[in-house]
């Protein structure tokens, strides 16, 4: 069988894969913009980036590289903001966080995640307000909660019977009323990998619904005057399209706070929805529209709280990767193009699972392209694949790629914003790439290219 498109022959079950290829698309030049940048788009046949030729970017920071249009970003934050304009959004920092990024947070009025100590060193360093700052985590350190305490930080999202004992103590130890908010497993099951479902019962997070434990927990903050007890949280998972189970966690959330009402006679003031709203990797991809999920979170939580005569909570959500992800390409350089002969073509780049672990980890799927040039050779079968020691070292398992394509081309893969600068890693000691950010035809780096001595600092 060719590796260039055809129809299905007699053959074309035994050499493909039990998954079948994707489409072959009808440009191979065209940039999907549901997918791309909000900026991107080609001039004289290389892909421009908030103005700027990838050729450039290639040619003054090396490759690979992590590109971040800095208008789609901010763009992204004002659209959040305008959705929920009644209630806080919060970026996720464990999407993609530095100290450039926390800047951007804080000068378009979004609040910010954190989930580690290091997190919070981040936001700290560039003067980010801890009033605007949320602690996560399942496993908080006692140092982590110390300096959490200490500094101020907006709210502390509490994980378990522990934490909530360690926090009373530092409170009292400080002389602080830290205000808290209790991570309830709401038993939804969300759409999405396994490893990114989170509202379920049996998972790490929170304290379930179902069980009673959440009910417990609120006990037991209200039995320690040392903390404010000010809200829920729920965070049903990453990566989901399906807009039904916030709307099952919102309603879930709200019928708690009806109990804590009838149980404790208090009211709580906040509900925190989290995050975990999809994006487009590839042409088909449908992302929900934030305005919409606004107004229905909105709605579902005035409705339960109004028909049980409580006032309506200020909402809260957490996007990370619908605000990030999109926003961010990476750019490779061909390194080896190799045809297996009746099956397709490996297209060997100079990153892989270091800069990107996401296809290996959860089987994630992207759209990648030619992108320093046109053409309009036919498509090739391809695999697009790393340097690394290992089988599974794929970016893109199946797509589609010019049968022109050269050692020394550029390959620029689209949405890869969202968690591959924040779970780069140094496997076969390959330095982690540096981040550059573009905003109308000029660019900057934010976060250095790793060198050798960087790797070697630390071991004696």
């Amino acid at each position: 069988m060719s590796r260039f498109a055809h129809p299905a022959g007699d053959r074309h079950a035994e050499v493909l894969p039990e998954e079948r290829p994707p489409h072959v698309p009808a440009d191979l030049n065209a940039l999907d913009h549901v997918i791309w940048p909000r900026t991107s788009g080609r001039t004289g046949g290389a892909i421009t980036i908030g103005g700027v030729d990838v050729r450039d970017l290639a040619k003054e920071y090396g490759t690979p590289l992590y590109v971040i249009d800095e208008e789609d970003f901010r763009s992204r934050c004002r659209d959040h903001k305008a959705a929920f304009h009644d209630g806080e959004v919060h970026y996720a920092g464990k999407a993609f966080l530095c100290r450039e990024v926390a800047r951007w947070i804080d000068q378009e009025g979004l609040g910010l995640d954190v989930c580690s100590a290091g997190e919070l060193a981040v936001a700290l360093s560039v003067g980010f307000p801890p009033e605007r700052i949320t602690m996560h985590g399942n496993n908080k350190s006692l140092a982590e909660l110390e300096k959490a305490v200490e500094v101020g930080v907006g709210h502390i999202v509490v994980d378990s019977y522990e934490e909530i004992a360690r926090l009373g103590f530092l409170a009292d130890r400080h002389g602080t009323r830290p205000k808290v908010m209790i991570r309830v497993t709401v038993g939804v099951e969300a759409h999405t990998h396994e490893f990114i479902a989170t509202a379920h019962d049996d998972q790490k997070f929170g304290l379930s619904l179902s069980s009673g434990a959440a009910a417990e927990a609120v006990r037991r903050i209200l039995a320690l005057p040392q903390l404010e007890l000010v809200g829920l949280h729920s965070h049903i998972g990453s990566q989901i399209t399906d807009t039904a189970g916030f709307e099952v966690a919102a309603r879930r959330l709200a019928g708690l706070l009806v109990q804590i009402k009838e149980e404790h006679g208090i009211v709580l003031p906040e509900l925190d929805l989290g995050g975990g709203y999809g994006i487009p990797y590839v042409t088909g991809d449908e992302a929900p529209d934030i305005k919409v999920i606004a107004d229905g979170l909105t709605e579902i939580v005035a409705k339960v709280c109004t028909s049980a005569g409580l006032p309506v909570p200020r909402l809260t959500v957490e996007p990370g990767r619908a605000i990030t992800g999109p926003a961010g390409v990476t750019l490779y350089e061909v390194g080896t193009v190799k045809d297996v002969e009746g099956l397709r073509t490996y297209v060997s780049v100079d990153g892989g699972m270091s800069d990107n672990i996401r296809t290996a980890l959860y089987g994630a799927d992207y759209t990648a392209v030619l992108a320093s040039r046109e053409t309009d050779a036919e498509p090739m079968l391809s695999r697009l694949v790393g340097k690394h020691c290992e089988s599974g070292d794929m970016i893109v398992r199946d797509l589609w790629l010019p049968a022109d394509l050269a050692p020394g081309d550029m390959i620029a893969v689209a949405a890869t914003g969202a968690y591959c600068r924040s779970l780069a890693n140094n496997y076969n000691y390959l330095p982690k790439p540096a981040v550059v950010a573009v905003s109308r035809g000029k660019a900057r780096v934010i976060v250095r290219r790793e060198t050798e001595d960087d790797l070697l600092r630390g071991q004696l």
